[in-house]
């Protein structure tokens, strides 16, 4: 069953650049629908990639994760200014 993908014309250029490019490199001519195949199947092996992809934000860490964060740093006793890490860094 074939169906028909509504695009804007940047993506629909930039579908032509990849499947100019493919035939550039691998010598093969290969169809827009071969190539958008090929893309879900990447993405369908990876959709955590994908999904992540589609976030607007950056998710908050909850609690728990914040306090395993913080019990994995050590105080030395000294107390450290902006100075003293330029004084490191840059000598």
């Amino acid at each position: 069953m074939v169906t028909s993908v509504k695009m804007d014309d940047e993506t629909k250029s930039d579908l032509e650049e990849l499947q100019a490019e493919i035939r550039l490199k691998t010598g093969r001519q290969v169809t827009q629908q071969e190539i958008l195949s090929r893309i879900v199947d990447r993405a369908v092996e990876s959709t955590d990639d994908l999904i992540e992809s589609f976030r607007d934000t950056i998710t908050e860490l909850d609690a728990a994760d914040r306090s395993a964060f913080h019990d994995g740093m050590i105080a030395s006793g000294t107390r450290t200014t902006e100075e003293d890490i330029d004084e490191e860094l840059y000598g």
